[in-house]
């Protein structure tokens, strides 16, 4: 595999930054930390700069918060100025690990969102004979769990600029495992697992299969056969990656439905997950924002929901915002 240097100087550019910055900004102008920023935009971009170049920047305290949808877990969250620097590292670093994800790897990689794994498997199902049955399951505390010897392992296969991976390692070791909530931690999460999409496709030999970060499916005619895959796949991430496969993973019917990426799906429809149907009624009877209304309907539209969505066209407080995301 061919390893690229000569990366961190480019990085630390003022032109780079300044991109970084505007990338970073993106839909969150309102934010406390952006607005701080914006007092002394050009200062604190120089500021920046300055301390990567000496090689003294460094990452900077995490605030650590709950969420609890759709379950409970700790998000970490950096000041402004180190988003910046996520993604300055990012607009480098990005067309070189992207080809390395196979092409059966979803979410966090330029078009190859929820939509395109949607079309993928609806695809797959449409060849019944080979996905007859279903092996879905997800790894155990999958971001805790991710060894960080074992990422910078993974990370030099590609990148051999001591200055930068110096860096990387840094902010690998700021937080324990991948801290949700990084800029950063999107693609490490995704790159990590690469050896075992590699493995899967390459060495197994596996035709239909789709993995959105840690969940992962499998189709096959043959429901034996993905029993024995899944004793693979847990001494593969036990020998090699030091993760758990999560115990209630379940080899089922296809024609029972798959549910994934918010939608139930079946050889002949696809449906929208209860949960997300639930959501959009209460975000109509709540009156919320036409744009809060409109990002529920954005999951409908994509299965057969004709009727449901006759439904949700009944609630007069809805009635323009849905006619236009039909």
């Amino acid at each position: 595999m061919k390893r690229t240097g000569n990366l961190y100087e480019q990085i630390c550019s003022i032109d780079n930054l300044k991109i970084a910055d505007a990338k970073a900004r993106k839909g969150k102008k309102k934010q406390y930390g952006i607005k701080l920023w914006d007092k002394a935009p050009d200062a604190n971009i120089l500021s920046l700069h300055n301390e990567l170049t000496a090689k003294t920047y460094k990452t900077s305290p995490y605030s650590v918060f709950k969420v609890y949808e759709p379950k409970e877990r700790d998000v970490y969250r950096l000041p402004y100025r180190d988003r910046v620097v996520h993604h300055a590292i990012m607009n480098l670093l990005e067309p070189i690990f992207t080809p390395m994800f196979t092409t059966d790897t979803y979410s966090c990689i330029k078009g190859k969102g929820i939509y395109s794994m949607f079309t993928a498997l609806r695809l797959a199902l449409k060849n019944k004979s080979e996905t007859i049955y279903c092996f879905q399951g997800d790894i155990k505390k999958y971001y805790p769990s991710v060894d960080h010897d074992i990422l910078k392992n993974i990370v030099r296969r590609k990148i051999k600029d001591n200055d930068l991976l110096s860096l990387l390692d840094s902010i690998i070791d700021s937080a324990p495992g991948i801290p949700i909530g990084n800029y950063l931690s999107q693609y490490f999460a995704n790159l990590y697992l690469t050896p075992f999409d590699h493995y899967i496709k390459e060495q197994m030999g596996v035709k239909h299969y789709f993995r959105y970060l840690d969940d992962i499916i499998v189709l096959s005619g043959n429901k034996a056969y993905l029993h024995a895959l899944r004793a693979s796949i847990q001494a593969y991430f036990e020998e090699h990656l030091k993760l758990t496969l999560k115990s209630n993973y379940s080899v089922f019917p296809s024609a029972e439905g798959i549910d994934v990426i918010g939608h139930v799906f079946y050889p002949t429809h696809i449906l929208v997950r209860k949960s997300i149907k639930q959501n959009a009624f209460r975000a109509i009877k709540k009156r919320k924002k036409p744009n809060a209304i409109a990002g529920h309907m954005g999951w409908l539209k994509h299965g057969n929901c004709k009727n449901l969505i006759k439904k949700l066209l009944c609630t007069n407080s809805a009635t323009s915002v849905l006619t236009q995301t039909q």
